[in-house]
């Protein structure tokens, strides 16, 4: 099972080099855009979407989406399954090998590492972060105050937030952060780099994903941090708690998700102990499945394969 967050790109569409990672929590792909997932190692690749459209917030509780991909197993007439995520996908992957580890042998988590439950509430975490500036989490919490910046030009704000946290177009050290917001009627994408498009992104493939946030909307993918606070609540049980299945993990030097949280890489061997490898990639940003399609893959079916023994 691959998941991946919002608003992640899709895999690219034939002829490309296509990523293994696709979309599972704010919207389908265009069918005329991408091609099936490979067959890996003699299994099965499925892609869930636990998209919801505009459902009632707590509708993307981690809890719920935990179970969608227990039934999802299940639906597909298995009984174990094997699963990878990136960003919000990554937490969600860990979450589901965590709670149902007679379901998820083995995780693979991309750009955010694995964190325990525990700790302080998020949203007071957040709250004290950027002095002056507001995090970008903190931001989305209120109900349609970042609806009102992105839903208006959606193309425009999507190629400005791919290209803020690509590799290739993020602002350079030293420039206004994309992950804050001016306290005072700031907006992200004030802080969005302009003009060019990171090179893994066409303007076709931009098409299709404005095209799909058009017709849903972005509160449903907006849920998702909206439900922060009662995750911790209904994960505090399982404070401080390993995941002891097989795991990976793979990141990018540039990416924040991943250097953010160095210090949960750090504990790994605590939290993670049958870690198989960690892997940074260099000069890559957030969109590791994008932006190096061949080396993520590799590194992934190189694991895959090493769990068949």
């Amino acid at each position: 099972m691959l998941m991946c967050p919002m608003p992640a790109p899709c895999p690219r569409g034939p002829g490309r080099s296509e990523p293994l990672l696709v979309d599972a929590t704010s919207r389908h792909c265009n069918p005329g855009q991408s091609e099936p997932l490979p067959e890996v190692h003699g299994g099965r690749t499925r892609t869930p979407s636990v998209r919801r459209g505009r459902a009632a917030t707590d509708a993307y509780r981690m809890l719920d989406l935990v179970e969608d991909n227990v039934a999802l197993v299940r639906a597909l007439g298995e009984e174990r399954a094997v699963v990878v995520g990136h960003d919000w996908g990554s937490s969600i992957a860990a979450a589901s090998a965590l709670l149902h580890p007679e379901v998820f042998r083995a995780v693979g988590l991309l750009s955010v590492p694995y964190a325990p439950p525990g700790g302080p509430r998020p949203t007071d975490v957040f709250a004290q972060m950027g002095g002056d500036q507001e995090f970008y989490v903190s931001y989305f919490q209120e109900p349609g105050r970042a609806e009102a910046e992105m839903e208006p030009d959606l193309r425009g704000w999507l190629a400005g937030f791919y290209a803020a946290l690509s590799g290739d177009t993020m602002p350079a050290q030293g420039e206004p952060d994309p992950h804050f917001v001016a306290r005072a009627g700031g907006r992200l994408r004030d802080r969005f780099p302009g003009g060019k498009l990171p090179a893994w992104l066409t303007e076709d493939d931009l098409d299709v994903y404005a095209g799909e946030f058009e017709r849903t909307g972005m509160t449903g993918a907006l849920n998702r941090y909206r439900n922060m606070d009662r995750d911790w609540e209904d994960l505090a049980q399982y404070g401080g708690a390993p995941i002891k299945q097989p795991s990976l993990f793979i990141g990018g030097s540039l990416d924040a998700s991943t250097t953010w949280m160095a210090d949960a890489i750090d504990d790994c061997p605590a939290t993670l102990p049958r870690l198989a490898s960690t892997h940074i990639l260099d000069g890559c940003g957030h969109w590791i499945q994008q932006e190096r399609p061949e080396e993520v893959n590799r590194l992934l079916t190189a694991w895959l394969a090493s769990l068949q023994g």
